[in-house]
């Protein structure tokens, strides 16, 4: 992985493949390359800086070509290296490459592959699975590309996204994919391929969302797919209109900053101006679904996970149905016992999530159908998967660490609690129209939250030069203490983790000393009294507590306790509130200790392998 762009055309190419990789950039990679077909024979240019440095290499070779592949990797098998970098070429025997190709995935049974080609007298230049498709896909052709590719694929074990040409076979491109996205632009004697539409943008807005097991033959004229069993398929054509506001980074400092501020909108947006509850929010066929369960899964990775735990506390509460939460990884690779009844309900941001979309076919496989989620990209594969869906509209979040994914996810997961409820007979309209009206009022209540940056960013500065920190909370303030952690880890590279604050005791009050940053999440709720005693363990041992508090917690600063006082307690919604701070706090201390905030060292945006 991370990012693919291809393209046949009869115009030069290699600016349309450099912008898609630019905009592909937001997901995160360590090295970069391309290559074109030139003249009757392959020329490449690869990088393991930004994609700027490549433009210049290009720029400065005049690499152009009518025909084409390029790529951003995050490296999976073998260093970040040049050498390492995609595309790979090959052609055994003779003194020009023949093939050139680009992967997004991992191979499992590469190592065979390896010595099998190896025996053949194939040389590896590098220590990637990649290499292993390319050197295949030439021990393979005999005349047709096509033909090729879909013996090698045959032989493949593990998830790919492969986009592959020919020297002896202008204007082909040739692409497949299983378990990583794929998708196919339709231009007028010329076409496209890319591992995200937003890499076509402005360059055409007709695209194909290619299935696992499919081949897709790319001419000038014609795009021919394939499917698994070797038949030729039709795939509808669609208009994706794919937004590009978000590459303009405007007054902000780093894209992260951007997207942190845009929350308000982010959320409003989400709510879609929703003038009362009702499950056919999430899909017609919704209030069968609902009726029909008795609990509910949740699977999710990472940030979206924290999502997950914060919307157990909700459905919970509001709708009375039992909940679990799995992380997504876990979750197929354990023996679990499935309820048909189950509403299991994904979440991710781009919909792609390899370990989510697996975890949902593994849940299916047991027999549980009824299927919803949660995600930020409509044409998405967890979107085609799912039954029912509820679409957020955050917009592209370029900052690999997710902010606006994460409240706008929280958002729609408050919705589903209150849509559960109200199946069961347990939301009456008072309720609703009180909580609706808390819901229209959160963009407003975001915004005055982030007018705390100044005081946060006072923090940051001391936070800076600590190696470690604590975060505390209680009930479903928990797993946002967990999100808080995360993000400071994440974009700081500071050790951060995050604790039910009632479990100091148990263990992490040893870590504590006048070194170690206490961050605390303080709202007024039935729990804030027993949060008071925790805070007074850290105190009395040294500790330098920081605490985001609610107006009336009656918690106030002292030696070494250091209080930021939130605008207004949000109840239910105290959670989405409480997340921006922490944002903001780890934000700004990944800004004070000079990391690229945006794109922090080994994490990518799109996780599209297990």
């Amino acid at each position: 992985m991370c990012g693919i762009v291809g393209a046949v055309a009869q115009r030069n190419i290699t600016p349309i493949l450099l912008e898609g990789l630019k905009r592909l950039e937001y997901r995160g990679y360590d090295s970069c390359g391309i290559a074109v077909h030139a003249g009757g024979e392959l020329r490449r240019a690869r990088s393991t800086e930004r994609v700027a440095e490549l433009q210049q290499q290009v720029d400065q070779t005049g690499i152009e070509g009518f025909t084409g592949i390029a790529h951003t990797r995050w490296a999976t098998h073998g260093a970040p290296a040049t050498h390492n970098a995609h595309p790979h070429f090959s052609g055994h025997g003779k003194s020009q490459a023949r093939i050139a190709l680009v992967h997004n995935g991992i191979i499992e049974n590469h190592d065979d592959l390896r010595a099998e080609l190896q025996a053949a007298g194939y040389v590896f230049e590098s220590q990637t699975d990649t290499e292993v498709i390319a050197h295949l896909v030439d021990h393979l052709y005999a005349g047709d590309l096509l033909d090729a590719v879909q013996q090698a694929t045959k032989r493949l074990l593990g998830a790919y996204a492969v986009a592959v040409f020919c020297r002896d076979e202008p204007h082909r491109v040739v692409g497949a994919r299983q378990g990583s996205p794929l998708v196919v632009g339709v231009g007028e004697n010329e076409n496209f391929l890319a591992s995200d539409a937003l890499a076509l943008a402005g360059t055409t807005d007709q695209i194909i969302y290619l299935e696992d097991g499919d081949v897709v033959d790319l001419q000038l004229a014609r795009v021919w797919i394939i499917d698994a069993q070797g038949r030729e398929v039709s795939r509808e054509v669609h208009t994706v209109q794919a937004y590009t506001g978000a590459a303009e980074l405007g007054p902000y400092r780093h894209y992260m900053q951007k997207e942190i501020f845009e929350q308000p909108r982010a959320v409003s947006d989400t709510l879609q101006n929703i003038e009362s509850i009702s499950p056919e929010l999430f899909g017609d066929k919704a209030y069968k679904v609902f009726q029909d369960i008795d609990n509910v899964l949740i699977l999710a990775c990472g940030t979206s996970y924290y999502a997950g735990l914060t919307a157990r506390y909700w459905i919970e509460s509001l709708a009375k149905i039992p909940v679990n939460v799995e992380i997504a990884s876990e979750y197929r690779y354990r023996d679990s016992v499935p309820n048909p009844r189950t509403l299991v309900v994904t979440i991710s941001q781009s919909g792609e999530t390899a370990d989510t979309l697996s975890a949902l076919k593994h849940a299916r496989s047991l027999g549980m159908e009824h299927t919803l989620t949660i995600c930020n990209v409509a044409t998405s594969a967890m979107v085609r998967e799912c039954k029912l869906h509820y679409i957020t509209r955050a917009g592209i979040e370029i900052g690999v660490a997710s902010t606006k994914a994460f409240t706008t996810q929280l958002t729609a997961l408050y919705l589903l609690a209150m849509a559960l409820a109200q199946t069961n007979g347990r939301l009456d309209e008072q309720r609703e129209a009180e909580m609706l009206k808390a819901l229209r009022h959160l963009p407003v209540a975001i915004s005055a939250v982030l007018a705390l940056e100044p005081q946060i960013m006072a923090w940051a500065d001391r936070f800076a030069s600590k190696e470690n920190a604590l975060f505390l909370g209680r009930g479903m303030h928990f797993p946002i203490a967990l999100e808080g952690a995360l993000k400071l880890k994440e974009i700081s590279y500071i050790h951060a983790e995050a604790y039910p604050a009632g479990e100091l005791k148990h263990g992490p009050l040893a870590l504590v000393t006048e070194a170690m940053p206490v961050v605390t999440i303080a709202p007024r709720d039935e729990l804030l009294e027993k949060l008071k005693s925790n805070m007074q363990e850290v105190h009395a041992r040294g500790g330098e507590l920081y605490v985001f508090a609610d107006a009336d917690t009656k918690i106030n600063s002292s030696d070494g306790v250091h209080v930021i006082r939130m605008p207004e307690n949000y109840g239910k919604l105290s959670p989405i509130l409480h997340t921006i701070p922490l944002q903001l706090l780890a934000y700004h201390t990944a800004c004070a200790r000079g990391t690229d905030v945006d794109k922090p060292r080994n994490l990518a945006k799109s996780v599209t392998v297990e």
